[in-house]
């Protein structure tokens, strides 16, 4: 089976705080303590002097061993706490996240 990538794109409002982001980031990071399949996690703030990113102030990806578990993350309960985290800080509600998963 191949592993999956989980890649999500965030734009933040601009009254979030960066000890909110920071706060948000750290429960992102620990999903791979609670929640079984998670190999990797790497995320930030957008960093390119190429200006593409369309807004979106952040990004993530995830790394699954396969997507199987990726399927028990997407519901799981510590990753809908995360969520919860997130969407209030989103500016334009849901058009302020984009995932994209692929098989690596």
């Amino acid at each position: 089976m191949a592993q999956i990538k989980h890649a999500v794109l965030l734009r933040f409002k601009s009254s979030t705080t960066p000890a909110k982001v920071g706060e948000i980031f750290e429960a992102l990071r620990g999903l791979g303590d609670k929640i079984p399949g998670i190999l990797d996690f790497s995320g930030g703030a957008y960093s390119s002097g190429e200006g593409l990113n369309k807004g979106f102030t952040h990004g993530f990806i995830m790394t699954f061993v396969d997507a199987k578990a990726r399927d028990v993350y997407l519901p799981h309960p510590d990753h809908e706490v995360v969520k919860q985290m997130i969407f209030p800080e989103l500016d334009g509600g849901l058009d302020g996240v984009v995932a994209f998963d692929w098989e690596a």
